[in-house]
């Protein structure tokens, strides 16, 4: 039976779960889900300031952690780690593989990146606004199997990508160990469920599920990664690394079924329309679940793009106060900063942490002795951003008493919006290469 394993959920997940669950479990495959959508457009200015840059910052340490246990296991490595440089995230591969001594075949898919195709007057999916309203830095293009596919055919040790939608990098080794037919939706769409299940790894297992009374989580530091046991139909067992911490029931599978699907009838991406509705559930033992009875309808005819731009810049300040006032000198001094920035910057925000910062209003009628003021505001150049940094600070012999503790930070932000494109664009950029040191 087809076993998949899930390595991690973001690009700063933790690596010696993905590390235990190759060692303790015969995989096939196993998948490194890197990559957001802020990541790979922060990935992008990042190889513009270095063409040797931009792929996933953790990537090296990862490869030196698994290539050892990859080597005694065979099991093939999938991971969009590349980001906005997946050339020279293999070179790096294959570099730390002949320092490893251990033979090493990467297939790089490229084509995700798609700016040059990017047409002026198409339409931002959020805003409805243009592409030309933007300052842009990047676009990358989700794309789907068909590209993993034919790096599969390579046989590999390690596939690397760009963007990738996240349920595709686990849906291409199903497709292509059962020899399903793209066509057949009601597979890809089942096939999407238990990708989805996978995607983000520890939260299955019950990281994100985690609550102190209420949903309890054994030996939550040392949780393990999930894995699941995949049969020709697509109906799947998800299970967790042996002897580890966390739990998979159907309470941890539910949650993480609905996470960031907005309708569960309508999921889309690059390969299926796929139908979460009639999934079922069955605990058909100790942390492992059984999911059947996903199923799909016709691929969307566009690719969804994700591009990112530049939003200018973010500035923070901090500054504590502690006493019996504490809250209504906290509020004091953010009105007095408020005021003194009201004629260059338009928003500027201003949070009680521990008490407004986070619903933006108070619940009840707790009185904290110590609160700390946070101003933030998206600032159009690094001069007006200095300034809010700076009225912050003043506060401390400017008024009212007891401020202490000031933080400043300014941060070059990156926004995301989306727009679509067609698929015979995308496509032919399409390409795969691939680099041994065997």
């Amino acid at each position: 039976m087809l076993k998949i394993g899930s390595g991690a959920g973001f690009s700063g997940d933790r690596i010696e779960p993905a590390v235990e669950l190759a060692e303790k479990v015969d995989l096939d495959y196993l998948v490194f889900e890197c990559l957001a959508e802020r990541t790979i457009a922060i990935a992008q200015k990042a190889k513009k300031k270095d063409h040797d840059k931009g792929y996933d910052l953790l990537l090296s340490e990862r490869i030196k952690a698994l290539l050892p246990v990859l080597d005694k296991k065979r099991f093939c490595l999938i991971t969009n780690m590349g980001a906005a440089n997946p050339v020279a995230a293999a070179k790096e591969i294959i570099k730390i593989a002949k320092e490893l001594d251990i033979p090493c075949k990467v297939a790089v898919v490229t084509g995700d990146d798609v700016l040059t195709e990017l047409k002026r007057n198409q339409e931002i999916l959020e805003t409805r606004k243009k592409v030309s309203d933007y300052k842009v830095i990047s676009a990358n293009a989700y794309l789907g199997v068909e590209a993993l596919l034919k790096a599969l055919k390579t046989k590999p040790d390690i596939i690397i990508t760009g963007r990738v939608a996240d349920p595709s990098l686990f849906l291409a080794p199903m497709i292509d160990y059962y020899d399903w037919s793209l066509k057949d939706v009601e597979k890809l769409g089942q096939g999407t469920v238990v990708g989805h299940l996978l995607e983000c790894a520890g939260q299955i297992t019950g990281g994100y599920f985690a609550d102190v009374g209420k949903k309890e989580v054994p030996q939550l530091e040392k949780l393990g990664f999930p894995y699941a046991m995949i049969k020709e139909n697509g109906t799947a067992v998800i299970n967790k690394t042996p002897n580890t911490g966390g739990v998979v029931n159907l309470h941890t599978v539910k949650e993480q079924l609905l996470y960031e699907v907005h309708d569960p009838a309508n999921y889309l991406t690059p390969d299926v329309t796929a139908d979460f509705s009639s999934v079922t559930l069955e605990q058909v033992d100790v942390n492992q679940v059984k999911v059947s009875g996903g199923t799909g309808r016709k691929k969307p005819d566009c690719y969804k793009v994700s591009v990112g731009y530049d939003a200018g810049y973010l500035s923070e300040a901090a500054i504590s106060y502690a006493g019996s006032t504490a809250i209504e000198r906290a509020k004091m001094a953010g009105d007095v900063v408020k005021k003194r920035l009201e004629s260059i910057i338009d928003d500027v925000r201003i949070d009680l942490m521990g008490l407004t910062s986070v619903h933006r209003t108070q619940f009840g009628d707790y009185q904290p002795y110590e609160v700390r003021l946070r101003a933030a505001a998206l600032c159009p150049t690094e001069e007006v951003a200095k300034r809010l940094g700076n009225e912050v600070e003043a506060l401390y012999t400017n008024g009212p008493y007891g401020g202490g503790g000031v933080s400043k930070t300014i941060t070059e932000c990156v926004g995301v919006v989306s727009t679509l494109l067609e698929r015979s664009i995308v496509d032919k950029q399409v390409n795969v290469e691939v680099f041994s040191n065997e």
